[in-house]
């Protein structure tokens, strides 16, 4: 039982443009995979919430996509917009660069930082400086265009310097009783998350821009005895990009359901009988009524 007298939680929105790590150090700081990942950008499509809670404090981090500059439609702009809205309804902001790569897209992201907020700059992939002697100078350079309260070099990938992050941060929480149960490590359901396994596997195992036109229903999602039937839906632009998720024999569908299925048993802790289909919608990330049933509005 968690005492709440002198108890601190708030929110920390973890922001910054595709593949600097936002998932990666999200699922780290709480040691579970709740937010999926991959090398190819616009990975992370939602707003995803993931709980550490600790004696002292809990820390709900807000895992954000990364702001978009390219592949504009609809969805595109709901994600923008998921990500300054996040700036501006939480505690605290987690502002995650890559260390000595600073370009034009972080430069958008830090002219929307919040002023009355604290911010907390975030060097993340340390662990990849070949020569160290750079850092300083690079975090010195950044200190001058805004005013962080903290700067912090981590290696989300090693989880090096996680600790010193959670220390960090805890002065900035908010004094308030928890809001989550202590065994609670994200607001999101089993049928969110399943989706989203699905679709990380699409991103791993297709070609380069096939995921950004690709995305994942929950059709059906039932519980009987401890085995979780599960059926899903690739939602797909053309009918060339089925026929490449299907592949050869239908190969390449096997395997990304497959290595999805497994991936569910793990986090659900149990039996899951998995039946995937691609189906054909054109226009889809710029169909308002599609992308409320995908849950992106």
């Amino acid at each position: 039982m968690i005492a709440t007298l002198n108890y601190h939680t708030g929110y920390i929105a973890i922001i910054g443009r595709p593949n600097v790590g936002k998932s990666t150090l999200l699922n780290h700081l709480i040691g579970r995979n709740v937010s999926i990942t991959s090398k190819k950008i616009q990975t992370t499509r939602h707003r995803i919430l993931g709980i550490l809670t600790d004696e002292r404090s809990q820390f709900i981090f807000v895992d954000t996509p990364g702001f978009q500059t390219q592949h504009k439609n609809r969805l595109n702009s709901v994600m923008n917009r998921i990500v300054t809205q996040s700036m501006n309804e939480v505690d605290v902001v987690l502002f995650v660069v890559e260390a000595i790569c600073f370009d034009e897209r972080d430069t958008q992201i830090l002219k929307l930082l919040p002023s009355k907020k604290p911010v907390i700059l975030v060097i993340n992939k340390v662990d990849r400086l070949i020569e160290k002697s750079r850092l300083l100078p690079f975090l010195e350079k950044l200190s001058k265009e805004f005013s962080f309260v903290e700067i912090v070099p981590i290696s989300a990938k090693r989880g090096t310097q996680l600790a010193e992050l959670i220390r960090t941060i805890r002065p900035y929480l908010p004094e308030s009783p928890p809001s989550f149960s202590e065994d609670k490590y994200t607001d999101r359901s089993e049928e969110f998350i399943a989706a989203e396994l699905i679709r990380e596997k699409l991103f791993r195992l297709t070609w380069d821009e096939l995921p950004y036109s690709a995305s994942v229903a929950i059709d059906q999602f039932t519980i009987e005895n401890g085995l979780r039937r599960i059926h899903a839906s690739i939602i797909v632009d053309r009918s060339t990009q089925k026929a490449m998720i299907i592949g050869k024999y239908g190969e390449g569908l096997k395997v990304v359901a497959t290595k999805a299925r497994k991936d569910m048993e793990k986090v659900f802790g149990g039996k899951v009988y998995l039946k995937v289909w691609v189906k054909v919608k054109r226009g889809w990330a710029d169909d308002l009524r599609t992308l409320k049933v995908l849950g992106y509005e």
